[in-house]
């Protein structure tokens, strides 16, 4: 521990220079330096994957936040580096706008600032426990580490919820790095990265907690790396008998999808793949899935369209789209009841007559996109075509499809949603998602979509059948690794076999985000002590860089 010091305390003078130059800056040169730091936080995420840039990031944050000179002063810091880390994290929903930009362009920057504003709230709120926490920045990178990810699980449920871009998606560039999802989910992969990236800002200390945090967080990427080694080395191989999947790709574009001149054409162009014929030597498909509202009208009323799909079913085999679907229709004209048309965004399994075997309507719906909340009050349509107002399906739940192992199916976002991918009975052995990228274009988006179906399948131990009507459509077996894959922006279609589910049930399917919680909740608990034990040293330590 003492060389471990030794060699880290190298350069704390240089980081100590750095401390007090960012501890003087004015309010404004802060606030700036907090939105560019979190804008380049982004960086080390999906598609980019430049990890490094994190420590610069949190770092910051952490003395940013430490050397405020008022409570709200460090709220602020925190909210202008939220603003730019969601800011560029989600620029892409703006895309979504530009489809019927006639319409809905004027909301463009609403939506940006908006989602960079709004939920960079909750980087001030760990920005504000980082200012609160006593005693010095060993202390306060704990309150960091902890808050972060407190404040992360936070945001994947309160209204409604949206867990995108969590810390932990940074090691989805390595199969092995990544596997510790199985354990702690992705929730406590934001855990380690958090502490990871900020240990560094806690060499400036005058005590060995800087140093012994940035050991501490060494030894958690070499276990990391090792749990991995291992659970790969022990994974589960081969596929299920006497499945073959087709997964088409039409990459019809949005503007053109729900255009009613549009849609034999449309449906064509998929029947067409479907129907296509195997590369030479590969077994013909046994099923075929489409993408989310593949058709985009309610086919589950039109016999003859339902036939004319039957019929391209491999035999004995189904057709698995996705579809609008009314599930409660209006009162015959005259009737005293102002009941409104309600349609659900539907799953169908349809076989080779035409007939519905099943379905599963969309649980978590999107907000603006396929419902407006509080509509009473705000003036706004949801940006999404289509004709009456979606409702939500009862939640997950397990299909048997025939000919398939038990399925979970989920539609679009579905996937981003840790704790309800599945029903919680264990009966799923593979998870289904049927999205509709479209929206997006070639952006960031669909690449961090798809990261979190792959993330979802390291933490289930189950296989991600993902079908995108522009991409990305990929198998995905039970340890995130892609099988197969057709890339954004491409037409056709993928036949593949389906890999079998993990050996055993993972530590994260039984507990689910419980243990990444109780390691931030001691990560807050052990700063506190560390606070009360050292504050006043470190506090005259502050006071004399504050006169340097």
């Amino acid at each position: 521990m003492v060389a471990v010091g030794a060699v880290l305390n190298s350069g704390s003078n240089a980081m100590r220079r750095l401390y007090v130059r960012v501890a003087g800056m004015g309010r404004w040169s802060g606030r700036a330096l907090a939105f560019v730091l979190g804008f380049g936080a982004v960086f080390s995420m999906p598609p980019v994957y430049q990890i490094y840039v994190l420590v610069p990031a949190m770092v910051g944050l952490l003395w940013l936040s430490a050397t405020q000179p008022t409570r709200w002063r460090a709220f602020v810091i925190g909210w202008w580096f939220g603003a730019g880390f969601f800011a560029a994290g989600l620029y892409w929903t703006s895309f979504a706008l530009l489809v019927d930009a006639e319409k809905f362009a004027w909301l463009v920057p609403f939506a940006i600032f908006g989602f960079a504003f709004g939920l960079g709230l909750f980087c001030a709120v760990a920005a504000l426990t980082v200012h609160m926490m006593p005693g010095g920045l060993t202390a306060k990178a704990l309150s960091l580490v902890g808050a972060w990810t407190l404040l992360e699980w936070l945001r994947s449920w309160i209204f409604t919820g949206l867990p995108w871009n969590p810390l932990g998606s940074v090691w989805m560039f390595s199969d092995t790095l990544s596997q510790g999802a199985a354990v702690v989910g992705a929730l406590g992969l934001s855990f380690l990265t958090a502490f990871v990236a900020t240990a560094p800002g806690a060499l400036v200390d005058r005590n060995r907690g800087g140093a012994l945090l940035v050991a501490v967080s060494g030894a958690m990427i070499l276990a990391l790396a090792l749990g991995g080694q291992h659970r790969l080395a022990n994974a589960a191989h081969g596929s299920v008998p006497d499945v073959r999947l087709r997964l088409v790709q039409p990459l019809i574009p949005q503007n053109e999808k729900w255009q009613a001149e549009r849609r034999a054409a449309n449906m064509a162009i998929q029947l067409d793949l479907s129907t296509h014929a195997p590369l030479p030597g590969e077994p013909a498909p046994t099923h075929v899935i489409w993408a989310e509202t593949a058709a985009p009208f309610f086919i589950a009323d039109h016999a003859q369209w339902r036939a004319v799909v039957g019929r391209s079913a491999p035999p004995g085999g189904l057709m698995i789209i996705g579809a609008p679907r009314v599930v409660a229709s209006p009162l015959p004209l005259g009737a005293q009841d102002d009941q409104e048309l309600k349609v659900a965004n539907s799953l169908l399994a349809i076989d080779g007559a035409g007939n519905i075997r099943a379905t599963f309507d969309k649980f978590h719906l999107v907000p603006f996109g396929e419902y407006v909340p509080l509509s009473e009050w705000l003036p706004l349509e949801r940006i999404t075509q289509g004709v009456g107002a979606f409702t939500a399906g009862p939640g997950p739940q397990t299909l048997n499809l025939e000919g398939l192992p038990p399925v979970s199916p989920l539609i679009c976002y579905e996937i981003i949603f840790p704790s309800t991918v599945t029903d919680g009975t264990g009966r799923a052995q593979w998870m289904l998602n049927l999205t509709n990228d479209a929206w997006y274009g070639k952006t960031a988006g669909p690449h961090q979509h798809f990261v979190s179906a792959r993330l979802r399948a390291i933490e289930q131990g189950l296989p991600v059948v993902r079908v995108a009507s522009t991409g990305i459509s990929a198998i995905v077996d039970a340890y995130g690794r892609v099988q197969a894959s057709l890339a954004l922006g491409e037409k056709g279609f993928i036949d593949g076999d389906l890999p079998k589910p993990a050996t055993r049930t993972s530590v994260y399917a039984r507990y689910g985000d419980g243990p990444a919680l109780m390691l931030a909740l001691g990560a807050l608990l052990l700063g506190f002590v560390l606070g009360r034990v050292w504050g006043r040293g470190q506090n005259n330590f502050n006071a004399d860089i504050g006169r340097t």
